[in-house]
């Protein structure tokens, strides 16, 4: 699928249209291009235990025991139905940046209020809305996601594909995915995306290690993702604070437009060269050929902070993460979340 982002390499947010089902519910002529295949689909879902696949049954109400019972995150119906496909993504999802900032462009709905993506289930929607979004010369990225939360308006199921999936990846994007149906903060995506990043990661890794332990291969396996997902992240930081440095020169847009394709093309470059010491495994190797634009460089802004605000917290307040998701639901829509967040924990 042309400009579809590389599935293994994006894990961390191909999981999270976070709130594409409610954009499509309240978003007018949108509803009747993307509402009918949502709505399609959580109508042939089907009760978990019904299906023929004893273990992944198993895995999975396990798994929404341990974060609904153990980490103290919402009851929910959520993951308990089922959904064959055809495909192993669920939606493609449509980003954009000014291409000469950081600028993120922004699309409003009613309810969730500005959210920076645009999902739909059929690809060439997705196309036909980047054709619209390049004519206002921004910067486009259609990445595909796996996974989005209605934010307790339906059952949110699992689909087909996800039976494919590791115990620390399924763990991760359940959490994750509960995590906004626990705690969502209208117009505040950064923030949204933010924590249930953080929630979602802490808590697969508690879950791995209370139900294979750490001297398992699933659990050595989940660490050695991390630790790869964490390079590659590295790296995109360093390429981004490299081109935030350009934007914010006197120059003309022309300078830096042609400045940046150069700082892109050297950072590919010094990547190829370096990847063998860099990385343990070739899924990061596809960046190389990857048609790097701000739309692309920005969902990692979205998704991975760079001042280690969570990190920092998590520990200073004794790093129990039941006592940080209870914090997290004190959170209201009045005021900084951040610092409700800080304040709760103190």
């Amino acid at each position: 699928m042309n400009n579809l982002l590389h599935f293994s390499a994006v894990r961390r947010f191909n999981r999270a249209a976070a709130l594409l089902a409610i954009s499509v519910l309240f978003s007018g002529c949108y509803t009747l291009s993307q509402g009918f295949t949502m709505l399609g689909y959580l109508n042939s879902s089907v009760p978990l235990e019904k299906i023929d696949d004893a273990e992944f049954i198993r895995l999975v109400a396990d798994i929404r025991a341990f974060a609904i019972d153990e980490l103290g995150l919402k009851q929910s119906k959520n993951y308990t139905r089922y959904v064959e496909i055809d495909r192993d993504y669920l939606a493609a999802v449509v980003s954009a940046s000014a291409k000469d900032s950081f600028q993120r462009h922004e699309w409003k709905f009613p309810i969730v209020g500005s959210v920076p993506y645009k999902g739909f289930f059929n690809p060439e929607d997705a196309r036909k809305e980047r054709a619209k979004l390049e004519k206002k010369d921004l910067d486009v990225w259609i990445r595909p996601v796996t996974a989005f939360s209605t934010l307790g308006w339906f059952k949110d199921p699992l689909y087909s594909y996800m039976r494919n999936y590791s115990p620390a990846r399924l763990a991760d994007l359940i959490i994750h995915e509960l995590v906004h149906s626990t705690v969502f903060i209208k117009s505040k995506m950064d923030f949204n995306e933010e924590i249930a990043e953080f929630i979602g990661t802490k808590g697969s890794r508690l879950y791995m290690e209370s139900r294979f332990g750490i001297d398992s291969k699933e659990y050595r396996d989940m660490i050695d993702s991390e630790t790869n997902s964490a390079k590659f992240v590295a790296f995109l930081q360093e390429l981004i604070a490299e081109l935030d440095a350009l934007y914010s020169r006197e120059k003309s847009r022309e300078e830096k437009l042609t400045e940046k394709e150069s700082i892109i093309q050297a950072a590919k470059d010094r990547y190829k060269s370096e990847y063998e010491s860099r990385f343990t495994n070739d899924n990061y190797r596809y960046f190389i050929e990857q048609p790097v634009n701000n739309a692309y460089l920005e969902l990692f802004r979205l998704y991975h902070t760079e001042d280690n605000f969570y990190d920092d917290l998590f520990e200073r307040s004794g790093s129990d993460l039941n006592a940080f998701i209870a914090a997290a639901k004190k959170i209201t829509k009045k005021g900084d979340p951040r610092e409700q967040l800080e304040n709760a924990l103190r």
